[in-house]
């Protein structure tokens, strides 16, 4: 062998020593530390932001919920108004009448408008003369004998039932016929 192979081969083999690489694993151990740390800065800041976001959230919806149960009746009250200054006006005008027929009409207009408000909210009217007994709408009050209706059948409406957009609010009072009863 000649010497300067010799010298090239050493070389190779201080390449290859441990120490070598001993100090590439060690760069390579820190690469990964610093990526480890930069991807937990990224998720810790992707917490903090969804944290914050939950807390907007949060607060927001307990904004909401209070203004709905404050403004709740909104639609309510806007559609009764009308109804008050009917009223209003129809004692200014009761006051001063001598007709009962002019008080009358009044109170019948009132009414309608009255009906026509509950019916822009959602309120529907139970009325139900002529139908078959429903427990789930009707209250039965008292039971009747006839002979010109068919039993279980609503003879007459002591109060009318109401409901809001199908739920009951008040079911209506009725007297209900059965089967005359034979001697």
């Amino acid at each position: 062998m000649y010497p300067e192979d010799e010298a090239e081969e050493l070389e190779l083999d201080a390449e290859n020593t441990p120490e070598a690489e001993q100090d590439e694993s060690d760069d390579s151990l820190e690469a990964q530390l610093e990526q480890a740390n930069a991807k937990i800065d990224e998720h810790w800041d992707r917490i903090l932001r969804m944290q914050a976001e939950q807390d907007n959230l949060r607060k927001r919806h307990s904004r909401d919920l209070e203004k709905a149960h404050k403004y709740g009746a909104d639609d309510f009250v806007k559609a009764m108004l009308p109804v008050k200054d009917s009223l209003e006006m129809g004692i200014q005008v009761a006051a001063g009448a001598t007709e009962v027929d002019a008080i009358a009409e009044g109170m019948q207009l009132t009414e309608k408008m009255f009906t026509d408000a509950l019916e822009k909210i959602g309120v529907t009217e139970l009325d139900p003369v002529g139908e078959k007994l429903n427990p789930e709408h009707h209250q039965a009050m008292s039971m009747l004998p006839s002979g010109e209706h068919e039993p279980n059948t609503i003879m007459t409406v002591m109060q009318k039932g109401y409901l809001l957009n199908d739920r009951l609010m008040r079911p209506a009072m009725v007297v209900v016929a059965k089967a005359p009863e034979e001697e």
